[in-house]
């Protein structure tokens, strides 16, 4: 045993490893993705970890791993939960023999996702367990409990760490015994084959199971029942939001009794109406929904039990977003009959405010040059077009100057977006940006339905090489395995041959003109057709040297500026363009765009 520094994340997946799990599998996304990539770095001989090409995919290797009695685990974030819903909804009813944990990250705010959601509801929808850690030290004690469970009552649960318990850091003792088992083998039984009977016998089942993880549950020791016993108020919460309650009792000293619910569903009605029990008023502070307030609401009908609940229902929490410590030391004030207070001191006077960051393509990116041959081809041939954009790092190909995202709904969406918008407005182009590993993740069938309808669209996508956005994970197409194996690597244009794609163009994104005539030769084809651009991304590849602007020679016509955005480029006081040697990765693109060649440096 030894104490570590760790990261939530980190520290899941270290008490996965401790709770004895044989088969990982997942799809990047922040804020899940260390707990993977953690358990395969301190991997044990025994354990197998995979990227799976999608969270479907994910959940489909997990579960046929715990069929066969295994302990497995499939990690996501909360969006990744809406890919992997169909093959969960029926393992709710299917159960398993070995145990399955379903990791979803939930990230209120959002910090870094298309929605907020809130997974609670989909273990209410899907009538499974969820724990929920309040910490990153009991997220490493609670994950094995969720193996646990799951071993014991042969169903999938959920596991909903939020970003604020993924990413911070604490002082854990980790114990080195791994929980051993036995895996013995898939045992054939009708019971694995769903057909409607069998359906609706186990849905009266898991309604049964229920009530029994409900009586479980009230007695579970993460289920914390603290404060004082004569308070008339009380407070409720989840997760992170219970450390921000604990430090802002701490300070105000208030009486209270306090509930923290590690199990939200099913819920834990004894301890709850144990807790109600002479309380006149109780604060629900959780994230992101109302879920706790709306269980104690219904318990409070069903006793007749004189409680005013108070919470996001009735405007005392924040809606939406997440808790912090200021937000939660306002509402408890509040609650307790004080003024709002400001827990934070003023900013010292005379400081100026921070500068507003935006988010940026990195200087170097290849997908700069991707976007700008699109935008210099369409211009030159005059087609009006609309652009369809996707989930990952080239969503910030919105941002102006390049202005070439119109929509981003979620991944793989372009290219059956692009297809609808061209069946609605058949007078403009109609574009699409994928990229390599979102291409596999979910951009084949919107191909096979193009190709299919017979649907005129122009897919564009940016190989990269890797899956960027979420920290360089490998993918089919990049012929490493997470485990650093080396494979057979699918290659995208033989994927797109295979699916009768006829016009498939090649084009490093970094040449300009080789890109422009690519994209336009492209675009004029009737049907279906697709330009891959390949270029590494920079933060994985030996930048060139960089570039350099010879003053004497800029005529400060801001081009270099204007029209490919790269944060490496800024102005002198005199109107001259300058490079910034320490962010320039001397792609060269500047220089081929700078109309007196003034900016060079790089011997290609």
């Amino acid at each position: 045993m030894a104490k570590q520094l760790l990261m939530g994340n980190e520290a899941i997946a270290l008490g996965a490893i401790r709770a004895g799990v044989d088969v990982v599998s997942g799809y990047p996304g922040t804020p899940s993705t260390e707990v993977l990539e953690t358990i395969a770095k301190h991997r044990p001989e025994h354990t197998y970890i995979e990227w799976s090409i999608n969270e479907k995919a994910g959940m489909e290797v997990a579960a046929g791993a715990a069929y066969a009695g295994a302990r497995a685990l499939v990690t996501m974030k909360q969006v990744g939960l809406n890919v992997a819903s169909d093959p969960l909804m029926s393992l709710a009813y299917i159960g398993v023999k070995g145990a399955l944990v379903v990791l979803v990250a939930d990230d209120p705010g959002p910090i870094s996702s298309q929605t907020e959601q809130d997974t609670r509801h989909f273990a209410q929808f899907a009538h499974l367990p969820v724990f929920d850690p309040t910490s990153p030290e009991e997220a490493y004690e609670l994950i094995g409990a969720a193996f646990r469970y799951s071993e014991q009552y042969h169903t999938p649960v959920i596991f909903r760490p939020t970003t604020q318990i993924c990413h911070a850091c604490a002082s854990i003792e980790v114990v080195d015994e791994i929980n051993g088992h036995a895996i013995e083998g898939f045992v054939k039984d009708m019971k694995w084959v769903i057909f409607p009977k069998l359906s609706y016998q186990n849905h009266l089942r898991i309604l049964q199971q229920e009530r029994v993880l409900a009586e479980d549950f009230a007695a579970f020791p993460y289920n914390r029942l603290g404060g004082s016993r004569s308070a008339v108020r009380g407070i409720i919460s989840n997760g992170v939001s219970t450390a921000y309650v604990n430090e802002v009792l701490a300070m105000t000293g208030d009486s209270v009794r306090t509930l923290s619910i590690a199990t939200p569903h099913p819920f834990p009605v004894k301890l709850a109406l144990a807790f109600l029990e002479g309380l006149t008023d109780v604060l629900a502070v959780e994230e992101l929904d109302p879920v706790l307030e709306e269980e104690l609401l219904k318990l409070c009908g069903r006793y007749h039990l004189p409680v005013n609940i108070h919470g996001k229902l009735t405007d005392e929490m924040n809606l939406a977003g997440a808790n912090h410590f200021e937000n939660v030391r306002a509402a408890i004030d509040t609650f307790c009959g004080r003024s709002a207070t400001d827990a934070l001191p003023a900013a010292p006077a005379g400081l100026p405010p921070l500068p507003v960051r935006p988010p940026v393509l990195c200087a170097g990116c290849p997908h700069r040059g991707s976007f700008y041959s699109v935008k210099a081809a369409m211009q030159r041939a005059k087609l009006p077009a609309v652009f369809t954009g996707d989930i990952g790092c080239y969503t910030l190909g919105n941002a102006k100057p390049l202005d070439m995202v119109d929509t981003c709904l979620c991944m793989g969406a372009d290219i059956t977006m692009a297809q609808g918008l061209q069946r609605a407005e058949s007078g403009r182009k109609h574009i699409a940006f994928i990229g390599d590993s979102t291409f596999f993740h979910t951009g084949i069938p919107g191909i096979i339905n193009a190709v299919y309808n017979g649907t005129d669209i122009t897919v564009m996508i940016l190989d990269n090489s890797t899956t960027a956005m979420t920290g360089h994970q490998p993918h089919p197409g990049t012929g490493h395995t997470m485990m650093g194996g080396v494979t057979e690597r699918v290659h995208i244009d033989k994927v797109l041959a295979g699916c009768n794609v006829k016009c498939i163009k090649h084009a490093n994104p970094l040449r300009l003109e080789e890109s422009i005539a690519a994209v336009t030769e492209a675009v004029a084809y009737p049907g279906v057709s697709v330009v891959i651009f390949e270029a590494p991304c920079i933060a994985l590849f030996k930048a060139e040297p960089p570039l350099r602007v010879a003053a004497e020679k800029c005529i400060g016509c801001r081009r270099c500026i204007n029209e490919i955005g790269c944060p490496a480029i800024s102005l002198t006081t005199e109107g001259k363009a300058v490079i910034d040697e320490n962010l320039c990765y001397g792609c060269d693109l500047c220089s081929q765009l700078c109309p007196v060649q003034a900016i060079g440096g790089v011997q290609k």
